[in-house]
């Protein structure tokens, strides 16, 4: 969990948001994702993403595509670990202007 948005998490970038730090380390999260039946990607080169896509369809993960890189948000992904979806969407919204990210969004429903 080398990812971004964990990244801020952990060293505190959303505490005013009401985002308490994570009692887990990245090794820990990892482990938890996968019993989840999630998996970790691994970033290769140098971030160019041109989108964010926010997915909402439940049990579906979008995969990452080298050659046109979009950031991806499981948002239904949330209430498996009792987060709040909507304020796990705006902390994920707020990591991609923190990196300097695309301002263009797209909702999955289906």
């Amino acid at each position: 969990m080398g990812c971004g948005f964990f990244k801020l998490w952990l060293t505190g970038r959303f505490d005013d948001m009401g985002y308490p730090r994570p009692e887990f380390d990245a090794d820990q999260g990892a482990k938890a994702v996968k019993e989840e039946g999630g998996f970790i990607e691994m970033h290769h080169g140098s971030h160019e993403e041109k989108v964010v896509l926010i997915n909402l369809v439940e049990n579906k993960t979008l995969e990452p595509q080298e050659d046109d890189q979009r950031f991806i948000v499981d948002g239904w992904a949330a209430g498996k670990f009792d987060l709040d979806v909507p304020n796990f969407l705006v902390a994920a919204a707020a990591t991609v202007e923190m990196l300097g990210g695309p301002k263009k969004a797209k909702i999955i429903v289906a």
